[in-house]
């Protein structure tokens, strides 16, 4: 036997604004709201979901944990683009100048990557 990640927790002072943010990056949809914890997952209901949890509190340091995504169906710089226009920002947490991967940051300033390599290119059968 062995665990599976099932939900993936992230902490919003915002929580509409990041949930809404997340579904566009990722094309998934709300699945419930209750006592303001907005879960959201893939349109076929798959794991992980990601919970956004209400919290008083703004984001004060860098995350120990964040995702990384890959673009799929277009090429990394369009996905950069699209992302940025969604709302990410860049942020340096102090990668190297020349990183394979781009730093940002959702609305309320949680860190993840956009890795260099496509979907495609790692999965080639996709």
């Amino acid at each position: 036997m062995s665990s599976r990640i099932a939900v993936i927790a992230i902490d919003a002072v915002q929580p509409r604004v990041v949930a809404d943010f997340w579904c566009s990056v990722l094309g998934w949809q709300v699945l419930e709201e209750d006592e303001g914890v907005i879960s959201i997952a893939p349109p076929d209901g798959s794991w992980p979901m990601i919970d956004v949890v209400p919290v008083p509190e703004s984001k004060t340091v860098k995350n120990r944990l964040h995702l990384d995504l890959r673009a799929d169906g277009t090429t990394t710089a369009e996905e950069l683009e699209r992302l940025l226009e969604l709302g990410a920002r860049r942020v340096d947490v102090g990668q190297q100048a020349d990183a394979t991967w781009v730093v940002l940051s959702d609305p309320e300033g949680n860190e993840f990557c956009l890795l260099s390599r496509t979907v495609q290119e790692v999965d080639p059968d996709q």
